[in-house]
């Protein structure tokens, strides 16, 4: 597109290139079978990882706790889930707490990173962990050509030092960089410090409301790197 002139494209990770939930299911379901759980209920110990990571998070933003890295809130996540569950033996609930590494990819996302990296550099932005991040990325197999974590902030997004971050590494002022994410509340931060932003469509995402303009609606990676002018 020749009105929107992007020199970096930034990634969000969780949700937007891999699918978080179906990789905290499986880790579920292998811990109640590694623990005889008969009726463990999946969805419901699910929705329990994910309501603590989301308020936990949210409550370090607002500065009413101190900063913990992902991996250990995963840990903490973990172990609600298992007390829950009535297992807590603590080899499984270390699995279960690395289960937020294994996430899978969205069928596009691999060859659609790879489409995007010929034409521009590509920075994975995430709250996951240094550590955790670079697991993720390796199982994945998500091509970057830098990959940072909200750890080196000491927060988490949508607090602006995190976007503030891609922008510093990237050495380009914020409207050179287009972010990328499949939750409104992403963009929304990254808008607010300036970049330009593209919502990609997932079923585990955050749909943009009525009030919300952002500059690309895509799809799919495909779809995206169309409209980037991307071949």
């Amino acid at each position: 597109m020749a009105e929107l002139m992007i020199d970096a494209v930034v990634f969000d990770v969780l949700g937007t290139l891999v699918d978080e939930p179906a990789g905290l299911r499986a880790g579920i379901s292998a811990f109640a079978r590694v623990s005889a759980l008969e009726a463990p209920g999946t969805e419901r110990l699910l929705l329990l990882w994910q309501r603590h990571i989301e308020r936990e998070q949210r409550r370090i933003v607002d500065g009413d706790r101190p900063y913990l890295p992902s991996d250990a809130l995963d840990r903490e996540a973990a172990e609600i889930v298992a007390r829950t569950a009535g297992a807590e033996d603590p080899a499984a609930v270390a699995s279960l707490a690395r289960a937020a590494r294994r996430l899978p990819p969205w069928p596009d996302t691999v060859a659609g990173l790879a489409r995007l990296a010929g034409h521009f550099p590509l920075i994975g932005l995430s709250n996951a962990s240094r550590t955790a991040l670079l697991e993720l990325n390796a199982h994945a197999g998500l091509r970057w050509h830098q990959a940072l974590s909200a750890e080196d902030t000491r927060t988490y997004k949508p607090d602006p030092a995190v976007y503030r971050l891609a922008v510093t590494v990237a050495g380009l002022p914020p409207e050179r960089l287009l972010m990328v994410a499949a939750h409104a509340w992403d963009l929304r931060g990254a808008q607010a410090l300036g970049l330009r932003t593209a919502y990609v469509a997932r079923p585990v995402g955050d749909p943009p409301t009525s009030s919300d303009r952002f500059d690309l609606y895509a799809e799919d990676l495909a779809d995206l790197a169309d409209q980037l002018g991307v071949s």
